[in-house]
């Protein structure tokens, strides 16, 4: 009853007040953000100790001292392969390990080489390819060039701070947490950390102990901060650092709070905010006309960020950073992280797209997932049965609109037991799965990390036996509380603990899901509903002795491993499909994310734009949020631009609270139905487009969805743009964000300095746009300017079906929309759709190109893939005249097609070319 009541609180007031800022730290309130923040920019007391340096084929290393106390680092710069450095700072002799982080990489960084030129007593070059480093000795600095343009200084502001460990002034005192005395302070340091000059941390009343209202952090281990200032001198804006629910181009800081990296789980979130939410990736980019760089801050302790720019307005902080001396005062970031070492990977360009890749060289790309999994997706906590599941997927079908996969929030456990089902509500769940898997459809089910303190609990009792929960410092299990009432959360941290979770996705563990129900990770950053700031305390302890702090924003990313790895011991040839809440750098190997407990209104909307913009360019691709909003009931007209919107990002499901009203599209009035059923069919007919994106961003690292400036640096007015979107270089949307709208202004981005602009064509009439600049477009209830680039092919499929399983096999048609020189190139990609057999070759990739009115085709590797599908269908628009006729040509024979005009393009039917066969099309004038 206590368990019930207190979570009927939590979610009453959370639907009633929205979220609680007062719940959450700001930097004033966070005793490290504080003290940093305090620093003065020049005043820098870090040099590099003369007589230390030594050489290797790959990295440089030296002695740093603090000149005031001291104390002495030690510092390594390695050169990487596809212009990249490497920066670590660490203590040279500290009192105890600090934490690096691990499993965040993909694999160990391939090192470049170095030719080392000395210049003289204060400074030293290091080359690597086109790129160098030089370092400056006293104040410490290095300034990194490409291709000898200036691209990013490290400690240019010299906000460089390292906060040494050391011994606790009081060691006799002792700290209580919720009335349990915790261990004793470490014992005296040796004398050489004591030091005759007293830190300026130690003054801050939060440096060896620090409360959060009714919450105690002891911090045995005293201040240990670090942080580092990023210039980016050809800069003139900055984006990256998810997650946060604000602009895609960062704004100054200057007298408001750091943007924030802490997982924290943050209900109906504030949009246009800093704070913290659910995942964070430490990435930051700079981007100007002439370059791109980036820096990957490896740090996963809660992180604080602030950005110095001209103004909090983009628009005006682009011209006043144009108007005065770019060297004198670029865009910078400071990073400042509550533990851990210095460790900065320094990405160079030299463009967005190059920039983009090297992060994903370090940390992957996300795996191809299965076709279905691109489609349409049904959510809503909860469904309440298994005779409510079988209704709303008939219902789907009755109404004509294709749905893919049927999901359960945590309502179909057993009392929140977790690899469980309640056996009233879901007595048969095989043969509910059966029912959707003959129909084509698939089930994810919801798995999250607290585990029910219930001794009638296997999982539970394992974990108390084995000693697989997150402990105290005196190694008593942790307890919190979340929807199970009393909880405890395993440590993903230790390997076996990781193996005995992931083995409860074994099917002779988990025997009542089949190998095709995939899985939802919520709750993971982790949430406690009782803890400081709704997640854990940070002088908790995890596998290797470390502190919570140390590695909370992993938290989340250990989780999914796990989960991932088990789906693979379950199948190793079906992919898995994972969504999840919180993340942090190189989770997209693992799964798919969404922007969390979103708000039914438009400002919630238009953010989930700015989010997958934003989490993209980091590496997570597959991105979306609640259509509807998670919270609140959407009028007709929200709900409609949200399935349009939806619709055009990766990830697309349908989701909401259990406090709202059921939503399915049949519930709402005919008009809606139809709306929603129109860009859900929309979707559908672009499912090969996806997946070919999906499978060149396993390929190559480019994000799926993109911001304009990703192919069009040298337009300022396309920087701050977030309403609209690019879908590789092919497609560019701007959905409909605003109420009662009747047309909306599209920017068309300019290719160059003259303005000049790229083609575009109007994907439903074909009206070809070709100047840059804005362009009011008219709008109706079903209408979403999306166009086709012109110099660009497009893949889709234009049979309405139940299911994309039920697509596989239907033939394909292909939108070719030419450029000013009447040419146009694109991609097509076809395999099973869902086991890994395409890792050993077992795919089509397909280029199609067309030139001087011929269009042809030759494969990317040879194609084993056996397809039955074909291409039905060509659309050709941006032609000069209408053809007379087109000529095919397949194996030496020739056949003649009609071609018919259809508007503003041109129409050639049953081609009746195989996908595996070369061919070649003439259009005879």
């Amino acid at each position: 009853m206590r368990a019930a009541l207190f979570l009927l609180l939590f979610c009453v007031v959370g639907l009633a007040l929205g979220v609680d800022q007062t719940n959450f730290k700001t930097c004033d309130q966070s005793s490290f953000c504080r003290r940093v923040r305090k620093l003065q920019p020049g005043n820098s007391k870090f040099a590099l100790v003369p007589g230390t340096l030594n050489t290797y084929s790959d990295s440089v290393t030296a002695d740093i001292i603090h000149k005031d106390n001291q104390h002495l680092f030690v510092f390594k710069l390695e050169a990487l392969q596809g212009n990249t450095f490497r920066v670590l700072i660490d203590e040279k002799s500290p009192l105890r390990p600090r934490y690096k982080v691990e499993h965040a990489l993909k694999d160990t960084p391939r090192p470049g080489t170095i030719k080392v030129l000395n210049e003289d007593g204060n400074q030293l070059t290091i080359v690597s390819g086109p790129n160098k480093a030089v370092i400056i000795g006293d104040p410490f600095r290095i300034d990194f060039y490409q291709d000898d343009v200036l691209s990013v200084s490290v400690n240019a502001k010299g906000l460089m701070n390292f906060e040494y460990l050391r011994t606790k002034p009081n060691t006799e005192a002792k700290n209580e947490v919720d009335g349990n005395v915790d261990a004793a302070a470490p014992a005296e340091a040796t004398p050489e950390a004591q030091n005759a000059v007293k830190p300026a941390e130690d003054e801050d009343p939060g440096a060896w102990e620090e409360n959060f209202k009714s919450h105690h952090d002891s911090k045995p281990y005293g201040p240990e901060a670090v942080a580092l200032d990023f210039s980016f001198p050809e800069a003139e804006v900055l984006f990256g650092i998810p997650e946060h629910a604000d602009s895609f181009v960062l704004k100054s800081t200057s007298g408001t709070d750091p943007y924030r990296l802490y997982n924290l789980d943050v209900f109906e979130y504030l949009i246009d905010s800093k704070m913290a939410l659910y995942g964070s990736i430490p990435l930051i980019y700079g981007h100007g006309t002439q370059r791109t760089a980036g820096v990957y801050w490896q740090n996963a302790a809660e992180t604080w960020v602030d950005i110095y720019t001209a103004s909090n307005n983009v628009v005006s902080s682009i011209v006043n950073f144009v108007s005065r001396s770019r060297k004198a005062d670029p865009p910078a970031a400071q990073f400042i992280s509550e533990s851990g070492i210095i460790d900065a990977f320094i990405l160079l360009g030299p463009t967005p797209m190059d920039t983009f890749k090297q992060y994903t060289d370090l940390t992957g790309t996300g795996n191809l997932p299965q076709l279905y999994s691109l489609a349409y997706h049904q959510c809503r906590w909860n469904y309440n049965d298994e005779k409510d599941v079988e209704t709303v997927s008939e219902n789907f079908d009755l109404y004509d609109i294709p749905m893919d996969t049927m999901w359960l929030d945590i309502e179909y456990t057993d009392a929140k037991k977790y690899f469980t089902w309640d056996q009233y509500k879901f007595p048969n769940p095989l043969n509910m799965i059966k029912n959707l898997t003959d129909l084509g459809r698939h089930l994810v089910i919801i798995i999250d990390p607290h585990i029910k303190r219930d001794t009638g609990y296997f999982f539970h009792n394992d974990c108390t036996e084995r000693g697989y929960y997150v402990k105290h410092a005196d190694n008593r299990d942790y307890e919190g509380w979340c929807w199970p009432g009393a909880a405890s959360y395993p440590d993903f941290f230790n390997p076996e603990v990781r193996k005995y979770y992931s083995d409860q996705y074994l099917l002779s563990n988990f025997k009542t899901v089949t190998s095709d129900v995939m899985f939802w990770n919520d709750m993971n950053e982790p949430s406690v509903f009782n803890g400081p700031e709704v997640t854990m305390y940070k002088d908790l302890i995890h596998y290797g002795n470390w502190e919570h702090r140390d590695v909370h924003n992993l938290y989340g990313h250990m989780y999914i491993w796990g989960t991932f790895d088990g789906l693979i011991k379950r199948d190793p040839n079906q992919r898995p499909f994972i969504l999840t809440r919180a993340f942090f750098a190189g989770s997209q190997r693992y799964a798919a994310i969404w922007t969390g407990d979103n708000t039914a209104d438009w400002g919630h909307l238009q953010h989930s734009i700015k989010m997958c913009l934003t989490a993209a360019v980091s590496g997570l691709s597959f991105c979306g949020a609640d259509v509807g909003g998670f919270f609140g009931n959407p009028d007709p007209e929200l709900f409609e631009r949200w399935y349009q919107t939806g619709a055009f990002l990766p990830f697309f499901r349908s989701h909401a609270h259990i406090d709202t009203k059921r939503r399915e599209p049949w519930l709402y009035p005919e008009k809606t139905r139809l709306v929603i059923q129109d860009a859900i069919r929309k979707r559908y007919a672009y499912l090969p487009l996806w997946y070919t994106m999906f499978y060149e961003h396993e390929i190559d690292g480019g994000p799926v969805v993109r911001p304009l400036l990703a192919h069009y640096p040298k337009d300022k007015d396309a920087f701050g743009i977030d309403n609209s979107f690019l879908l590789q270089d092919r497609l560019l949307v701007r959905p409909v964000l605003q109420q009662g709208v009747s047309k909306v202004d599209v920017y068309f981005p300019a290719i160059d300095d003259k303005k000049t602009g790229d083609l575009w064509y109007d994907v439903d009439t074909y009206q070809r746009y070709e100047k840059s600049g804005y362009e009011s477009i008219p709008v109706n209830d079903y209408k979403v300017p999306v166009f086709q680039r012109g110099g660009t092919i497009v893949p889709r499929k234009e049979r309405h079906r139940r299911t994309s399983l039920l697509m596989q096999n239907d033939p394909y048609t292909l939108i070719v929309c030419l450029d000013r020189e009447g040419k146009a190139n694109g991609t097509l990609y076809i395999d099973d759709e869902k086991s890994y057999g395409y890792r050993k070759g077992n795919y089509i990739h397909v280029n199609f190109a067309f030139e001087n009115y011929r269009l042809t085709n030759y494969f990317i590797g040879t194609p084993k893939y056996d397809s039955k599908s074909w291409i039905e269908r060509l659309v050709i628009a941006g032609l000069e005249k209408v053809p007379k006729s087109a000529t095919i040509v397949i194996d030496g024979i020739s056949k003649q097609l009609d071609v018919l005009q259809q508007g503003k393009a041109v129409i050639i039917r049953k081609p009746g070319v195989h996908v595996r066969m070369d061919f070649s099309l003439r259009l005879n004038n």
